[in-house]
């Protein structure tokens, strides 16, 4: 896939799994279903590569830890 993809998009697949994945689970999820060398950006940030995606969720609190992974919540999705 080409183009950068919106962080919600990440977390709503994240939703979609609905099991807990560890950090590098959820790059190599990230990696199958966008392709490796995509690009992900959000409201307020913008050309981060996978890493420093996850990084930035992590940062703003999007991530919920459960059995040594993270999930997210829908409610953790803002809508706009």
């Amino acid at each position: 896939m080409s183009g950068s993809v919106h962080g919600h998009e990440v977390m709503q697949m994240m939703l979609e799994i609905a099991a807990p994945m560890t950090k590098e689970e959820l790059k190599a999820k990230m990696h199958e279903r966008f392709g490796a060398d995509a690009r992900f950006h959000t409201c307020s940030a913008h050309e981060m590569d996978a890493d420093a995606l996850i990084a930035f969720l992590e940062n703003k609190g999007k991530f919920i830890p459960k059995d040594g992974g993270v999930v997210t919540a829908a409610d953790k999705i803002c809508n706009h």
